[in-house]
């Protein structure tokens, strides 16, 4: 007997894993639109730029010294940017264990062909041992696996007597899951994710210790424009102080501001977290009451807050039929799993999600796995 349709929708059905779902409460109307038409360059340009930098700072509790940037073409520009130009001096040591992870290991191995490469791999599901990662090395991970819903627990993996550098693609953990600072000396992400701003944009963070690296080694390979973050062996310190290496849309810092400005509003990224950790939450209670549904992450502690990726027992026209009925009821956009993982669901829990828009599609996951296999 099939179960009736509930009544109750999420107030926002957006749980894509990226671009995320905007703030609670957004209204473009309220941005700071003072900066378009204005030359990035010009004084309030810089200004507006600057302040998203310091803010970006300030609320994450960087260490002093550290150098946020922003940079073109989201995380994957960031990631491009910092393997261009800091890797080659160290062997290097790659661990993933899902496809964008599996990506930087194709670019370091088949793009800059470096040779001395350890790759540290698991399954879909799985973290690989990272008692493997050798401080001798540069290390090359991402913290939150976006297309795997896996993880890592913590930095106790790094030691804090490395002599590599830490290049961490943290895009889908930052504002979302504590970080280790100290123990990160490279840290990309891009605010179109835990934060629901615009694309395009990426955010690199630089620890002391890459400073020094990027003023003492010079890449054998061209570097493009686009990269370059030295001139004469010194750091082009503008680009930390809103003179972007390319023009960026000053909508989109706008939007980014507005972001930042409204976690400031709930209490910091410590609320930030809690917020997705507590949406997480609603996800456990579910799984754990309905056996045809599960985590892929195969280890509770590993297992993500933002990016949740979930095995169905259902085959693939069915899952076809179950998100096409979430869908067309309006209650969940954009939540199969991502082209190269597993067949199964995502549904992002990142801090712009609202609990209660969670708590109101759990039914509605049950009336369409019901609706498809009966």
């Amino acid at each position: 007997m099939r179960l009736t349709q509930p009544i109750i929708k999420p107030a926002n059905p957006n749980f894509s894993s990226g671009p995320c779902a905007k703030r609670p409460g957004y209204d473009i109307n309220q941005l700071d639109l003072s900066t378009l038409g204005r030359s990035h360059r010009s004084n309030v340009g810089k200004e507006a730029l600057q302040k998203v930098i310091t803010d970006t700072a300030d609320i994450l509790k960087l260490p002093a010294g550290y150098r946020v940037g922003i940079v073109p073409a989201s995380d994957t520009g960031a990631m491009e940017m910092m393997m261009w130009s800091l890797l080659g001096p160290r062997p290097v040591d790659v661990c993933y264990w899902e496809s964008f992870g599996q990506g930087w290991f194709a670019d370091i191995t088949k793009q800059l062909k470096l040779e001395n490469v350890n790759e540290i791999k698991a399954d879909y599901g799985q973290l690989p041992d990272l008692s493997k990662v050798n401080p001798a090395n540069d290390c090359i991970f991402t913290w939150n696996g976006t297309t795997s819903g896996v993880k890592v627990e913590n930095g106790d993996f790094i030691s804090e007597n490395r002599a590599g550098l830490t290049i961490c693609d943290a895009t889908s953990a930052v504002f979302a899951m504590p970080m280790p600072w100290e123990k990160l000396d490279v840290t990309t992400f891009s605010w179109q994710k835990v934060l629901g701003g615009e694309g395009a944009h990426g955010i690199i963070i630089l620890s002391p210790r890459a400073v020094e690296r990027l003023e003492s080694h010079t890449p054998s390979w061209p570097m493009p424009k686009i990269f370059r973050l030295t001139a004469g062996g010194k750091l082009l310190e503008g680009i930390f102080k809103g003179a972007t290496i390319n023009t960026p849309s000053m909508l989109c810092i706008a939007d980014y501001q507005d972001a930042l400005n409204w976690v400031k509003s709930i209490g910091g990224v410590q609320a930030s977290i809690q917020k997705s950790q507590s949406n997480l939450a609603v996800l456990e209670k579910f799984v754990t009451k309905n056996n045809w549904i599960n985590f892929l992450a195969e280890k509770q502690n590993t297992r993500s807050n933002t990016s949740v990726c979930l095995s169905v027992d259902l085959n693939n026209e069915q899952l076809k039929a179950f998100i096409k009925l979430l869908t067309d009821n309006q209650v969940a956009f954009d939540i199969g799993a991502y082209k190269d993982a597993p067949s199964g669901l995502r549904i992002w829990c990142g801090s712009t999600v609202e609990q209660s828009d969670l708590e109101a599609l759990m039914p509605w996951l049950n009336w369409a796995y019901k609706s498809v296999t009966e």
